[in-house]
């Protein structure tokens, strides 16, 4: 099957038409929403879209399921609550790390500011920020890296390198403004990881020295030292739950299918908040049939009743085409929708060659869990 690869990124002034409606994407002020602000946005999903939010694996937020005739009203709404920037939406995405302290915040709003007028790059370019102790954006897809030396400098750090150039707060702007205008000018459509596997590096501004420090793993929900993260299940979350975390206190997203709500004021019981270790943030699903217009099987149920059969630590990848939109990464576990069932890849990516093909669901849960086997 020929699948319908668009070459651009939904936002929330560009909507992209899936099979249940408009998608829009946000990105929140420094990965930040107030709480004023996230309530407003559980209120534009249920009344106008799906009722759902997505976080996404780039800390940004979605809403689906909009009507063409629901989008200037959504815009609207979005202007109104402060999160529809034109210049945010043009410029390449700044993730901020969740555990971000104010001198983290500075350098992001200085790379904005410098971001403004940058070469038009490809929407899924992206800088994170993540200057903490230790890194904790391994994971997250960017392509320019900032983080923290041994001793505490800032470095610059192409995706690909395990060594960065020495920057200060002031100058650090400029570097990655260089490393844009020499991105640009090696024909700014590769991901910079794949630059960094060839020459073209030679050329680059500067000459990486330091090396990076070992990053930390993502996190679990609970307690840390900026709020208290909660989970949702595949990304998602109701309207209502989004709206009962968000009135409680401000949001910080992050790439992990959780959100960090600040302080430590408790949290609303509410089903749809994963307050604990649990193995479905293990597994990935994207929205599948019928939902997406691309998806070959429907996604959410089985990726919920394999969840349970995971071993400790394993992931598990559920996607409903071979685009493997919701996890490009390798999972332990990928299991993909075709015309004829599920395929099956283990350590491997949603485009790999599998190991199992034609299989229903009942069969993969016997292969996840031999007791249930005649």
């Amino acid at each position: 099957m020929r699948y319908d690869v668009k070459g651009w990124c939904p936002s929330a002034l560009r909507p992209m038409l899936s099979g249940d409606g408009y998608l829009l994407r946000i990105r929140l002020p420094l990965g930040r929403l107030a709480s004023p602000q996230g309530v407003g946005l559980a209120n534009l999903a249920r009344d106008l879209g799906s009722g759902v939010i997505e976080l996404t694996n780039r800390a940004n937020l979605q809403i689906r399921g909009l009507a063409e005739d629901s989008l200037n009203p959504a815009s609207e709404i979005l202007a109104e609550l402060g999160l529809l920037d034109p210049a945010r939406e043009r410029a390449p995405s700044v993730i901020v790390s969740p555990f971000a302290q104010e001198e983290d915040y500075a350098l992001a709003r200085a790379l904005e500011a410098a971001m403004i007028d940058a070469p038009e790059l490809p929407g899924k370019f992206g800088i994170a920020v993540d200057t903490g102790p230790l890194p904790v954006l391994a994971n997250t897809p960017a392509d320019i890296r900032l983080e923290r030396d041994a001793s505490g400098q800032i470095i610059l750090r192409l995706d690909g390198q395990d060594q960065g150039t020495p920057g200060t707060l002031d100058h650090t702007p400029q570097m990655v403004r260089e490393v844009i205008q020499w991105y640009a000018l090696q024909g700014g459509t590769d991901r910079m990881a794949e630059l960094t596997r060839g020459e073209a590096t030679r050329s680059a501004p500067f000459s990486p020295t330091q090396p990076a420090q070992m990053p930390l793993s993502p996190p679990a929900p609970g307690l840390s030292d900026r709020g208290i993260l909660v989970g949702a299940t595949f990304g998602r979350l109701p309207a209502d739950a989004f709206e009962a975390l968000a009135a409680t206190g401000a949001l910080r997203a992050t790439p992990w299918r959780m959100l960090l709500r600040e302080g430590t004021k408790p949290l609303p019981d509410h089903p749809a908040l994963i307050t604990s270790d649990d193995p479905v943030l293990r597994v990935s699903a994207c929205t599948g049939a019928p939902g997406c217009a691309q998806g070959l099987q429907p996604t959410h149920a089985l990726a919920m009743q394999t969840a349970r059969h995971l071993a400790p630590g394993q992931s598990l990848h559920v996607s409903g085409c071979s685009k493997g939109c919701a996890h490009p990464k390798a999972a332990d576990l990928t299991l993909v929708g075709t015309t004829k069932g599920y395929d099956l890849i283990t350590s491997g990516t949603a485009r790999d060659a599998p190991t199992q093909s034609g299989l229903s669901p009942a069969h993969i849960l016997n292969l996840l869990n031999p007791e249930r086997r005649s």
